[in-house]
């Protein structure tokens, strides 16, 4: 039997889980079964199962999946914008995030994401982690630009990393809820609240 590569398992669990996508926007976490995953994704329930044992695992893995793109995202613009300010790196990650949704609807899953965890313990554990290890990553992210003076040292880079996470999630509720249009001044509007800092250190 060819040994099966990595690339392929990764291919796989991929269409798994893009399939699982589909469906929980059209049916909801509650109404899609593994068996519409099965028929959406093409698979038979062996091959679904040797990559998730569960529909709560699947649901993980999708919450895991959109938090790394979107931290991925972030450092894209922050290191792709070295002297930028932090309205001009937010607002270029809002144009990735929006971009990125209108290619595989980040937003909506990331709102049923949010509300199954409210009643679903582990999950609510699971995303409690996944947003630990995001900010902890972002507040790397901050210091090293604060290091570089192209953010103010004055405000810790934990709670600073905390306002990006906040930011963002409000961001993407208004996309989800309202659409594009009605976010559409969000970028400048964020570039006019964190203005380019003065050249030189920042402290």
């Amino acid at each position: 039997m060819p040994k099966v590569t990595q690339q392929y398992r990764d291919a796989r669990r991929d269409q798994i889980l893009g399939a699982a996508r589909r469906c929980f926007l059209r049916d909801g976490f509650h109404s899609a079964s593994m068996q519409d995953l099965f028929a959406e994704a093409g698979l038979s329930a062996g091959a679904v199962y040797r990559y998730f044992a569960s529909k709560d695992e699947v649901i993980v893995a999708i919450a895991e999946q959109n938090m790394r793109e979107v931290l991925a995202m972030m450092r894209e613009v922050a290191e792709g914008t070295p002297g930028r300010s932090l309205g001009e790196v937010m607002a270029g990650l809002m144009g990735l995030v929006q971009a990125r949704d209108s290619d595989g609807d980040l937003g909506g899953t990331a709102v049923l994401v949010w509300a199954e965890a409210l009643r679903n313990p582990l999950l609510a554990r699971q995303l409690r982690e996944l947003l630990t290890r995001m900010g902890d990553e972002l507040a790397a992210l901050v210091a090293e630009h604060q290091r570089a003076g192209q953010l103010p040292a004055t405000v810790a880079a934990d709670a600073v990393a905390r306002t990006l996470v906040s930011m963002m999630g409000g961001y993407i509720l208004q996309l989800t809820m309202l659409g594009p249009d009605a976010v559409a001044g969000v970028p400048d509007a964020v570039r006019a609240l964190w203005p380019a800092a003065p050249a030189g250190p920042v402290s």
